[in-house]
C-alpha cells in the first residue's frame, strides 16, 4: 500500500535526499577541562585539561547534520596541504561522508578553531586561518568539481564563513546554475559576499541581518528588515535567525512569519546556524513548505543550543522537539 506524503512525518521525508554543500571547511578543536583556580600570572582562569577532541566545522558541519537527519550530503570545499587538512579528511571519512569534493591547496593552511571549554562553557576561542581568495586555477577546479556532483542533487547549500572560498564570479555562476536546474539554493551568508545572486533563500543571524539591512533592528521590526534585504536581492525569501527572539521568515509577498524560540537552557550556540541551514534545505528539497521547513529548523536549532560544541540533531531528537511521542 502506498502511503501519501500527507501521512508521512515531515522528518521521515528527509531520508535519502541528496543535498550538495559548498563552503568553507573548518576543523573544530575542543580542549575541555575544569577550572579550580585563577592564574597567578594574570587574572584569567586556569583550565585543567581532561580531554581534547576534533569535530567537523563550517560547511562540513552542515553536511554532518544533513547525514544525521537521514539526508545524503555531498561536500565540496578547500583544505590546506597540512596535517590539519589530513585530520579533517580523516574525520570526514570516519563520519561516513564522501571525500570526493575535498580539494587540497598547496601553501594554504586549513582553518582551525580551538575552543577552550570548562564546565560546559567556552572560556576562549583561538582561530588559525587564512582568508585570501582562491587563485583562478583552483576556482576553476572548484567549478568543475561542483558540476560533476550536481546530477541527482535535490538542493544546494552555500555555507559561507568568509574564509576566501567564494568570489563574486563563482557565486554568480553558482546561482545561475541552480536556477537553470530549478534547485532550491540556500545560503548561510556573510555580509562580505552579499547579495548571493540566484539564491532561493538565505538564513542570516542577527548580526548578519543587521549588516545587510544597514543597521540594527528590534525583533518586532524583523519584517521590515527582511523586506529591505529582499529589495536588494533576487531571493524568494529570507529566514532571519534572532537567537532568543526566535526566527522570522520574510517572503516577497504576504506578512512576515514570526517563529518564537524553542526556549531551553543555552549551553553553546556553536554550529546552530549550520543546523538551521541543513534542516531548512532538507525541508525544501523534500517538497515541504517554506513555512514548515522554517519551523522545523527552529526546533532543531533549539535542540542544538542545549549541547556543548559542534554537534548534530538526530531525527528522534527533532521529532521529540516537535512533540511527537515516538521521538
Amino acid at each position: 500500500m502506498t502511503v501519501s506524503k500527507e501521512h508521512v512525518h515531515p522528518v521521515d521525508r528527509f531520508s535519502g535526499i541528496t543535498v550538495l554543500v559548498i563552503g568553507d571547511l573548518i576543523l573544530d578543536r575542543f580542549v575541555e577541562g575544569r577550572v579550580r583556580r585563577i592564574s597567578p600570572e594574570a587574572p584569567v582562569p586556569v583550565v585543567e585539561v581532561d580531554r581534547e577532541r576534533l569535530a567537523l566545522g563550517g560547511a562540513a558541519n552542515v553536511a554532518h547534520n544533513l547525514a544525521a537527519l537521514g539526508g545524503s550530503p555531498l561536500l565540496v570545499g578547500i583544505l590546506g596541504d597540512d596535517r590539519e587538512g589530513e585530520d579533517f579528511a580523516a574525520l570526514v571519512r570516519d563520519s561516513g561522508l564522501d571525500t570526493t569534493g575535498l580539494l587540497r591547496m598547496k601553501g594554504r593552511r586549513t582553518t582551525v578553531k580551538t575552543r577552550i571549554v570548562a564546565h560546559r562553557q567556552q572560556v576562549v576561542r583561538v582561530d588559525r586561518e587564512v582568508r585570501s581568495s582562491l587563485d583562478p586555477a583552483l576556482e576553476e577546479a572548484l567549478r568543475k568539481t561542483v558540476e560533476k556532483m550536481m546530477d541527482g542533487v535535490r538542493a544546494v547549500v552555500a555555507s559561507d564563513y568568509a574564509k576566501g572560498l567564494f568570489s563574486p564570479g563563482f557565486l554568480a555562476w553558482l546561482g545561475n546554475t541552480c536556477r537553470n536546474r530549478n534547485l532550491p539554493y540556500i545560503v548561510d551568508p556573510k555580509p562580505l559576499n552579499f547579495p548571493y545572486p540566484g539564491a532561493t533563500a538565505a538564513t542570516p543571524n542577527r548580526a548578519e541581518s543587521s549588516a545587510m539591512y544597514g543597521g540594527p533592528f528590534e525583533p518586532e521590526e524583523a519584517g521590515k528588515a527582511g523586506r529591505a534585504i529582499l529589495e536588494k536581492t533576487d531571493w524568494d525569501a529570507v529566514l532571519l535567525t534572532l537567537g532568543d527572539d526566535g526566527m522570522a521568515l520574510v517572503r516577497r509577498s504576504g506578512p512576515a512569519l514570526a517563529i518564537p524560540a524553542d526556549v531551553r537552557e543555552v549551553f553553546d550556540v556553536t554550529g546552530a546556524g549550520d543546523t538551521v541551514a541543513a534542516v531548512f534545505s532538507l525541508g525544501l528539497a523534500a517538497g515541504i513548505s517554506m513555512e514548515e521547513s522554517a519551523r522545523l529548523a527552529n526546533k532543531a536549532a533549539g535542540n542544538m543550543v542545549g549541547k556543548v560544541g559542534t554537534a548534530v540533531c538526530t531525527p528522534l531528537e527533532l521529532k521529540a522537539a516537535m512533540g511527537d511521542p515516538s521521538g
